[in-house]
């Protein structure tokens, strides 16, 4: 599966075609629309928060298989 990558806000959102529709990865969209540190804690206290949102995450979300991004780790110098 070919990932491609959108930049919104100045922000990389991975994003990929799946049976002819671009599907985008919810943590860089989060990321771009919130500039939240911790995007994958932003989600899970989102669904801690709504427990509707959090039963129904599978059809919401559904989850395919995307590379994931290089992430500096914490002492790696720029």
């Amino acid at each position: 599966m070919e990932t491609n990558i959108a930049v919104f806000r100045g922000k990389e959102i991975r994003k990929t075609i799946h049976n002819n529709e671009w599907w985008f990865v919810i943590v860089d969209v989060l990321s771009a629309l919130t500039d939240s540190i911790n995007p994958s804690g932003y989600i899970k206290d989102m669904r801690r928060r709504d427990k509707e949102l959090s039963k129904g995450w599978g059809q919401i979300a559904p989850t395919l298989s995307v590379p994931q991004k290089k992430r500096k780790q914490l002492n790696e110098k720029e």
